[in-house]
């Protein structure tokens, strides 16, 4: 009998807290608030810097300058031309990957090599889904990349067509630490800042601007005695088409065409610091239809208190800042409204959740980036809902048992997971005797939403249709329609349905450049046969709000999204 009211008990709890059930090879429990699964227990690379291709694969990569990653290059002339002398093959960084690309559904690793340093780089992704990278450190600091998906078979049978590729042109300056921005124009991206650099400059390079340009404001928010702390700068590409550049605790309103500064925004409250080594994050709350997409509000949490960086170098680790701030960056007042999150937090990333909602994830509560200049991490996320009153806004999920301290990145996937992998504050990859080993396992966090039970309100089977023109995107302002299965629908749910599109980020050291998230116009909703419903949507108005390139489109139905689709916005010719 006892043994009979046990397991009643268990069953009970289980149906409270979630159900099981099963993504690639692994099982879990989804709680109310979420879970955590384990993929794989070797990358064989840190996940220094992640970002999602439109081919549902994520490209992983780490520095070359490690020297042995956990990968070796599957290259001949490695082995019979060390063979002779092994310890040259444990020390030649040539022979081992420093990057991989992971794809999803098979949840495999494909191994790619690297010609040069890529160490704290930047990047973002073109019109037709190239990634764009830039710089890095050494043979690296000036080198401008791009990365094709080599995630179909065919294209792998032909080498030339996909992974790396290293641009002949140069960036004028040494980009190290510096950060990426996407422009209106197509395919333009700004490169800002850098480590002892206080410019800014353009790729690909124009007849108009050949050069780098001085940005003042570089030098005004340099700490040296800090560590720069204005390094990996936040941008944000506001929709009347200037720039917002967040470093240290100041911000302005930059004209990139004119070598401008349009507005200089009030400076951050509080003490501390929010940019590189200080390592806050930084992202732009999602845009929306309702207002014409013309209100803008940037948010930034976290980040390391005054004189960690010095105390780090002795040994000493400050507990980190707790402050978030929320400003408007549009209008005529502009003002940060502060609040708190659960805990300290810095070298964290935000990521903005198909719901509009904010994930606070990986990081530590003391200390600062760099090696060996933090302690304690933060093992539990917090979810941040914009929209409810202040003070209840966060919070706190289900806790990780692995360390994502330094060196560390996450990405949404389209499925609504959250991929965590990365982690090293040492020199190399080292796994014993020191306080944090290297960590190559990769983990997704699930969300609440993902859970079985929701399957029913869950919009299925979505897929785009841009009409009668040759099917490459959706121009500007123009409609195009999504299809998608809602079983057990009613008018309410028809009322409830948002569409929503968020730009793949370039993730690394705590800030996801060119993140994205607007909410589409849905100018009408059609019932079909069988469940199928046809939803006509209306493009962004201009690459202002939403530069050209491809988007992850998703149906939410109350707060339960769909697996997302790609879409992709294109300028007219």
């Amino acid at each position: 009998m006892e043994f009979k009211f046990k397991t009643l008990l268990v069953l009970l709890l289980m149906q409270l807290l979630g159900s099981v059930r099963a993504i690639g090879k692994g099982s879990f429990t989804i709680g109310r608030e979420g879970t955590w699964q384990l993929l794989s227990r070797n990358t064989g690379v840190v996940a220094m810097h992640m970002a999602l291709t439109h081919h549902n694969t994520v490209i992983i990569f780490d520095q070359t300058e490690a020297g042995r990653s956990n990968y070796l290059l599957h290259r001949r002339r490695c082995l019979t031309s060390r063979s002779s002398n092994p310890k040259g093959l444990i020390h030649d960084s040539s022979c081992w990957a420093h990057s991989v690309e992971y794809d999803i559904s098979h949840n495999s690793l494909q191994p790619l090599e690297l010609e040069t340093d890529t160490w704290c780089s930047s990047g973002a992704f073109l019109s037709n889904g190239t990634l764009l990278q830039t710089g890095g450190h050494g043979n690296g600091y000036r080198r401008i990349r791009h990365f094709k998906s080599c995630s179909d078979d065919r294209r792998r049978r032909r080498s030339s067509s996909c992974g790396w590729r290293l641009s002949r042109a140069l960036l004028k300056d040494n980009r190290w630490f510096a950060s990426n921005q996407i422009l209106p124009n197509k395919d333009q991206t700004i490169v800002v800042g850098g480590k002892g650099a206080f410019t800014y400059e353009f790729v690909p390079k124009s007849k108009s601007s050949p050069k780098s340009f001085v940005l003042p404001f570089l030098h005004q928010t340099n700490e040296e005695n800090g560590g720069g702390n204005n390094l990996y700068p936040f941008l944000h590409l506001s929709s009347d088409g200037n720039l917002f550049i967040f470093a240290n605790r100041d911000s302005i309103l930059f004209n990139y065409r004119r070598n401008r500064v349009m507005k200089t925004f009030p400076r951050m409250p509080g003490e501390g610091s929010r940019n590189y080594p200080s390592s806050g994050s930084s992202v732009l709350l999602p845009l929306d239809h309702s207002n014409r997409f013309s209100k803008l509000e940037v948010m930034v949490c976290g980040g390391a208190a005054s004189g960690a960086y010095r105390a780090a170098l002795e040994g000493h680790y400050i507990e980190a800042l707790k402050s978030c701030g929320r400003m408007v960056i549009t209008g005529h007042k502009h003002e940060w409204v502060m609040e708190e999150m659960p805990g300290p937090r810095v070298m964290s990333d935000m990521l903005i959740l198909p719901t509009g909602h904010i994930l606070v994830i990986n990081g530590a509560t003391h200390g600062c980036a760099g090696r060996h200049n933090a302690t304690r991490p933060a093992l539990e996320p917090y979810l941040y809902n914009p929209k409810k009153p202040l003070g209840r806004r966060f919070r706190v999920l289900p806790s990780s048992k692995i360390p994502r301290m330094y060196h560390s990145s996450a990405v949404l996937l389209p499925d609504g997971r959250i991929l965590v992998a990365g982690g090293n504050p040492n020199e190399g990859y080292t796994s014993r005797n020191v306080a944090f080993p290297t960590e190559l396992r990769l983990q997704a966090f699930i969300p609440h939403y993902m859970d079985h039970s929701f399957h029913h309100i869950r919009p299925r089977n979505v897929s785009v249709n841009y009409g009668n023109h040759s099917g490459d995107g959706a121009k500007y302002g123009e409609e195009f329609s999504v299809r998608f299965r809602l079983h057990g629908r009613t008018e309410r749910d028809l009322k409830d349905l948002k569409f929503s599109v968020s730009a793949p980020p370039f993730t690394t050291h705590g800030f996801s450049m060119n993140q994205r998230m607007l909410r589409l116009w849905c100018k009408r909703v059609e019932e079909e046969k069988d469940g199928w419903v046809r939803a006509v949507v209306e493009a962004p108005p201009s690459p202002n709000v939403a530069p050209s390139g491809y988007y992850l489109l998703t149906v939410v139905n109350g707060d339960i999204p769909s697996v997302s689709e790609w879409v992709r916005f294109i300028h007219a010719e």
